[in-house]
């Protein structure tokens, strides 16, 4: 197996999924804490829902680099989101259902009326599920995703603080003269771009797991907020690598192993936070 494994490592293609992976994964789980915390777990569900729309609407318009399209219209959407989830009418998980839904039936009907292509069922699964999209990234799309996860990462240490308190009481950070719309309005952007990063590995029915599952995970053993974020990551890194590896050599879909890799993980958190807590009574 470790020979197998070392002959697929010689291909570029393997190396560039590897390394978006784990990037795609880093940054997923930095900003994972801090919507669990606010309760809006589903953003990445939503917004994934509005990146498959714009990538029908650019295959429809036969655009070479779908990302120039998926971007914009992704972190308009997560604006959106954000100013109607504070509505009083139209709630946050009824604003997030309104748009991801409405975003897909569209995308899905542009693709169908206007179809480019001789298998459409098959274009549909894999930007839904990421089944191979991650294994045929050009060098371009690499550099691509490695300059805007460093972005990602920078902005997060950055504002690290201003995050932290928006994440845990937002009304006080008003209070101490902190701008909280705007941090929340950095987050939410910050977001649609992971989501549209994300879509390469898992597909965007997918993507809500590398957001929700890492953070779920280091909050069964650890209690502070930065030892919570910082295993999050750890976690959410050894899983994409993990189910890289095995996608490859298993010949499995690589969204799918990598999701299940994280479920794996996160049940031998909850059994190891029970032994834990059972150990200091």
């Amino acid at each position: 197996m470790l020979e197998k494994l070392g002959l697929y490592m010689q291909y570029p293609f393997v190396q560039y999924a590897l390394i978006v992976g784990v990037l795609i994964a880093l940054c997923s789980s930095l900003l994972g804490v801090t919507l669990v915390l606010k309760r809006f777990s589903f953003i990445g569900d939503g917004l994934s829902h509005v990146a498959f729309g714009g990538m029908a609407v650019a295959a429809v318009l036969n655009m070479t680099n779908e990302m120039l399209l998926m971007m914009p219209v992704t972190i308009i959407s997560a604006i959106l989101l954000l100013r109607t989830g504070q509505n009083a009418k139209i709630k946050g998980d009824a604003a997030i259902a309104m748009i991801s839904v409405g975003a897909l039936a569209f995308g899905y009907l542009l693709m169908n009326i206007f179809s480019t292509s001789s298998n459409l069922s098959g274009d549909v699964c894999t930007t839904l599920f990421g089944s191979t999209s991650i294994l045929t990234l050009t060098e371009k799309e690499v550099w691509l995703s490695i300059i805007m996860s460093l972005a990602v990462v920078i902005i997060f240490i950055f504002f690290y603080n201003k995050i932290f308190a928006v994440t845990f009481d937002e009304d006080f950070s008003k209070a101490a003269g902190t701008n909280a719309n705007s941090y929340n309005l950095l987050i939410a952007v910050v977001i649609a771009v992971i989501i549209v990063l994300a879509m390469n590995l898992v597909g965007s029915l997918l993507i809500s797991a590398l957001v929700i599952f890492p953070a779920l995970s280091a909050m069964r053993l650890f209690r502070s907020f930065r030892a919570v974020t910082v295993c999050s990551a750890v976690l959410s890194v050894i899983c994409a690598l993990s189910g890289i590896i095995v996608s490859i050599l298993a010949g499995t879909p690589v969204g799918s192993t990598i999701v299940a890799v994280d479920v794996a993980a996160f049940a031998v958190c909850c059994l190891a936070g029970k032994m834990a807590g059972g150990m200091h009574r």
